[in-house]
């Protein structure tokens, strides 16, 4: 089958398009006809070894986590989906090998869930990685509630501009860092834009005088230590960016595949409460330009790798 794939750690030009196994189908598995793939800043981490340490690659991987596709057969013992089905997935095992930048996937049952019926293929496969990461921060860390006042960092990008949306949808008052240019996209979002840079804390207190109520950090450093600053009393914080949070009372998150969690993301596209907009779509043998396009500059929603037919939605 046709995939996307790099022999050796390094930048987008390591990653190569031509032919690599089929991929077997366990038990457990399900075979998925991949039709779109979501672009993550995790992907490039990954590719330039900097997980190695988490993350043990065996060369050739084939990159990428998301995916949205259709079930060609189910494995064995999988009850749960049925040839034909569409679904998406955050399908990351606890090593680098066998991501989702090709036709096929098998994908562990636990990784999927169907895939929301008013979202076409493009813009459900920006929704697995990005959706959960802010689904559990926003909910299982930040444990955020009707009337807190929240603030998100890269409210225009791909977990921030859901975690805006899953905020409002809670009952809160978002505050979302994000360029000019991208201020009318964020309050279209239901939130509340503060310009990034110099001055950012003056600007927040500005809005919320007395602290915000939570503090989500997708940016790290500097950042975080403002973050920490613009706390209210018992505020809560949480950085998928900077491990250091835990110096300022925080937690660090890292996504995790949760069959459930992806389930009430699908649920939620589907009520309305969460949409993903996609900036821009690359063929799969153009991945690499996907790749560097997303490094280069602070993307809108999300950047989608399409294979196949792009009309079949």
């Amino acid at each position: 089958m046709k995939a996307i794939s790099y022999a050796r750690y390094g930048g987008p030009e390591v990653l190569e398009y031509g032919e690599v196994a089929d991929p077997r189908l366990g038990p457990d598995t399900v075979l998925v006809e991949v039709r779109a793939v979501g672009v993550n800043p995790v992907d490039g981490k990954c590719r330039e070894g900097h997980l190695d340490a988490l993350l043990q690659p065996v060369f050739p991987v084939v990159p990428g986590w998301d995916l949205s596709g259709v079930v060609v057969r189910p494995g064995a013992a999988v009850t749960e989906f049925g040839t034909g089905d569409e679904v998406i997935g955050y399908v990351r095992e606890d090593f680098l090998s066998r991501g989702t930048l090709a036709e096929y996937v098998a994908a562990p049952v636990r990784t999927l869930a169907r895939k929301p019926r008013n979202l076409s293929h493009q813009e459900a496969a920006g929704l697995p990685l990005a959706g959960l990461t802010a689904l559990q921060v926003m909910e299982k860390v930040l444990r955020v509630r009707r009337g807190d006042t929240v603030l998100v960092h890269a409210a225009a990008g791909g977990v921030g501009s859901i975690a805006v949306q899953l905020g409002r949808h809670l009952g809160a008052r978002v505050i979302g860092t994000a360029s000019e240019r991208n201020h009318g996209y964020v309050r279209g979002l239901g939130g509340e834009p503060v310009a990034y840079g110099e001055g950012l804390a003056e600007r927040v207190r500005g809005l919320a005088p007395e602290g915000v109520d939570a503090a989500f950090d997708t940016v790290g450093g500097e950042t975080l230590k403002i973050s920490a600053n613009l706390l209210a009393p018992e505020g809560r914080l949480a950085s998928i960016a900077d491990p250091g949070v835990v110096e300022y009372g925080g937690q660090y998150c890292f996504v995790r595949p949760d069959a459930d969690d992806l389930l009430r993301l699908t649920e939620l596209a589907e009520r309305d409460a969460v949409a993903v907009h996609v900036s821009e779509t690359f063929p799969l043998e153009r991945a690499a330009d996907a790749y560097r396009t997303n490094e280069k500059s602070h993307t809108r929603g999300k950047i989608v790798v399409t294979l196949g037919s792009n009309d079949r939605s």
